[in-house]
């Protein structure tokens, strides 16, 4: 850290309990963020896909 940087009037764990909740932080690369506009089109996205690759095999081929 550097000596200009003053935390004097920081709350120390200000965050820490929305953090501890379940927060959780993915880096996409490059290759991939780049097909999605925000957080919700990458959450529905894996919501069809994981809806599909937990269908029974039965179910898949239809």
């Amino acid at each position: 850290m550097r000596r200009e940087y003053d935390f004097g009037k920081g709350i120390r764990g200000k965050y820490a309990v929305r953090g501890a909740l379940g927060t959780n932080l993915v880096l996409l690369k490059p290759n991939v963020s780049w097909v999605s506009r925000d957080s919700t089109a990458i959450n529905n996205t894996l919501r069809v896909l994981i809806k599909t690759l937990t269908q029974p095999e039965k179910e898949k081929s239809i």
